[in-house]
């Protein structure tokens, strides 16, 4: 079996599909093709109010881009509540040639100087994919997303694509919508053109601007 490559991985990703390994051992992909897909809709997410005191406090160092590999190996790695992920090394090496290519981002968080949560996703036009968060810390993983939604509110993005809808996602104001929606919103996002924003950022501001703005 050939390998597969970063073009025909964004191909995919262009007509709604994604790849997933069963384990992290199993060195197959499989393309996912949800009936029902999970998005985040920018200008409605929602910050729980727990959350906002944390971010507010400035507990966490927020970097883009710095540790790309690292969070991809944190978010592989075993959890008590996940023995197993979805990321294989396959989907490693993919993801780490994307970054190279600058299509690939993390939001990563920092603590005393030590890597404690984070994200990466890929970024095509004015749509994101989100793929895999991981926590070494409370609120870690949180603080991430936050963070990823103002950048991608600064950004111009229109599309945050989870994938799937978890009640964690939930409690931001993620949905599950039919297919042939999403590709609707899809193809408008790839025909729009964005820049992941790397900068600092009041997120607060991001958010408030978003509401204005689609309201």
């Amino acid at each position: 079996m050939r390998p597969l490559t970063s073009d025909l991985l964004l191909r995919a990703y262009a007509m709604g599909i994604f790849p997933m390994a069963r384990s992290r051992h199993d060195p197959r992909l499989y393309w996912i093709d949800p009936d029902q897909r999970g998005i985040l809709p920018l200008d409605e997410f929602h910050v729980p109010r727990s959350l906002r005191k944390t971010l507010k406090r400035d507990t966490f160092e927020v970097r883009c881009d710095t540790a790309f590999e690292e969070v991809m190996h944190g978010c592989a790695e075993p959890t008590a509540d996940r023995p197993d992920t979805w990321i294989n090394d396959e989907i490693v090496r993919l993801f780490v040639e994307l970054h190279r290519l600058g299509l690939a981002h993390s939001v990563e968080t920092w603590a005393g100087g030590r890597l404690v949560g984070g994200l990466y996703g890929l970024g095509l036009g004015a749509a994101f994919f989100g793929e895999s968060m991981f926590s070494r810390a409370t609120d870690a993983s949180k603080a991430a997303l936050v963070h990823l939604v103002a950048r991608l509110i600064r950004g111009g993005y229109q599309l945050l694509d989870t994938q799937f809808v978890t009640e964690h996602l939930t409690r931001f104001g993620a949905v599950e919508i039919p297919r042939e929606d999403y590709l609707c919103r899809l193809t408008r996002a790839l025909d729009t053109p964005a820049v992941f924003y790397r900068g600092e950022v009041d997120w607060e501001e991001s958010l408030r601007q978003s509401s204005t703005q689609m309201s």
